[in-house]
């Protein structure tokens, strides 16, 4: 089985092909492709893998590419994990909104406004040209913004372009640890809405709803990522336990300043750090896995500081720095290849889950896998605060698809106009002009 991974020369590939490396059974994956614009990238990923794999039996094997026809053809799958304009572009998108005094986070705001409107073009070209190289494949999409860029692709892949993305799953993995579940894995977990905007409602152990636990104890909220972000009398308030990212909802304007007060922003640091693994990955001779983990660590560590500080949180707990999205993706693949049936948190079109969005609107909700796909499971409607949030985002994502679409300059003024954390139309023409200016893939927009 051929799993082509587009933006192969990423630096968290190699969680990928380790977890591939676990996999032993019939039907596992036996070639990996990597597709990268940048071949020095590919070369030192590749290196990398090579030392992971080395003395495992039947390890899949690796080939590198820059032609993404070539990658595509013959593929069963295709993991998406591409960075449109790389992390020199998460920096600009962080700079330009925190200059005007928004939240510039790559997923959230106007940051995912921007990275949005860089990406949706070179996803959709990925999207017809799977249709037309790999009709047969499944697509698992985990470039950011997950969701929004989910939708854009399956308007023409349809229900065979799949987002995941592990917030959802540890969070999940968190509150079912300090329930003392003792396997997360007969947890069933009540989350919904979009990608970086969805909720835990409910942790059901045979039966049997233990979230009113968790929200009745001010001890067990207080021990883990989320009840330190967000605070036990807020969580209470909520009845929910909310994704992390809502973080920069809930507390705006002290995420924005931390932001600000920040050495460097998010995306300068991660350019900055990976520029050093990369540069020293040109010596042959430098240890390539142990120089990866140790570059790995460091930056799973500094994941969320800034919120972290604004809310007193501390430092992330150890069992919260090993990643999930990679182990998200090997069982996704594991229950559409082998019909191996499961139940995951993904992103996949609403069709009647919730009723205040259509059926084309790309929702994150727990859904059953199987050969033929992931299906959402049905769920309670949100309350009125969580609809509200969830429709007004979906709106923004809708013009920002418009947008790309069109290449209107004033549709993409009305999608960061009306997104909540903007709440300016004067910001918002000052933030196109200023990514127009940084970003020469936004010299579409007319």
């Amino acid at each position: 089985m051929k799993l082509t991974i587009l933006g192969g020369g990423g630096f968290r590939v190699p969680l990928v092909y380790g977890a591939l490396l676990q996999d032993h059974a019939e039907g596992r994956v036996t070639h990996v492709v990597l597709h990268d614009l940048d071949a020095g990238r590919l070369s030192a990923v590749t290196r990398v893998l090579a030392e992971q794999a080395a003395g495992v039996p039947d390890a899949p094997g690796v080939s590198a590419t820059t032609d993404l026809d070539e990658a595509l053809r013959g593929a069963d799958f295709v993991f998406s994990a591409i960075r449109v304009g790389g992390l020199e572009g998460r920096a600009h998108d962080e700079r330009v909104a925190l200059a005007e005094g928004v939240l510039g986070q790559e997923t959230v705001g106007a940051g995912g406004i921007a990275y949005g409107l860089r990406t949706v073009p070179v996803a959709v070209d990925i999207a017809q040209r799977v249709a037309r190289l790999a009709p047969d494949a499944w697509v698992i999409n985990f470039t950011n913004p997950a969701g929004l860029v989910t939708e854009a692709m399956s308007r023409h892949l349809g229900d065979r372009v799949i987002g995941i993305c592990d917030s959802p799953v540890g969070l999940g993995r968190r509150i079912a640890r300090v329930l003392g579940v003792e396997n997360p894995g007969e947890a069933w977990i009540d989350y919904v809405g979009l990608n970086h905007l969805g909720w835990v409602r409910g942790l059901r152990v045979a039966g049997r709803d233990e979230l009113p636990r968790l929200l009745a104890d001010p001890d067990l909220l207080g021990s883990f990522e989320e009840g330190k972000l967000f605070g036990a009398d807020w969580l209470r308030s909520l009845g929910a336990i909310p994704n992390e990212y809502l973080h920069y909802y809930y507390f705006n304007r002290e995420a924005v300043r931390a932001y600000q007060q920040a050495e460097k922003t998010r995306g300068a640091f991660l350019h900055d750090q990976q520029a050093r693994f990369y540069a020293e990955m040109r010596n042959p001779d430098a240890p390539a896995l142990a120089l990866w983990d140790r570059t790995r660590a460091e930056r799973e560590a500094t994941y969320m500081a800034e919120n972290r500080e604004t809310a007193g949180a501390g430092e992330r707990d150890e069992d919260d720095l090993s990643g999930g999205y990679e182990k998200v993706a090997l069982a996704l693949m594991r229950a559409i290849a082998r019909d191996e049936r499961t139940t995951l948190i993904l992103n996949v079109r609403n069709r009647r889950t919730l009723s205040v969005l259509d059926p084309e609107a790309v929702i994150e909700v727990p859904c059953l896998v199987d050969a033929n796909g992931a299906h959402p499971v049905t769920v309670d409607p949100l309350p009125d605060h969580a609809t509200g949030l969830v429709c007004a985002v979906k709106a923004v994502e809708r013009e920002v698809l418009a947008a790309a679409g069109s290449g209107s300059r004033a549709t993409a003024v009305k999608a960061f106009a009306l997104h909540p954390l903007v709440d300016s139309v004067n910001v918002a023409r000052r933030l196109v002009e200023g990514y127009t200016e940084v970003h020469p893939g936004l010299a579409y927009l007319r």
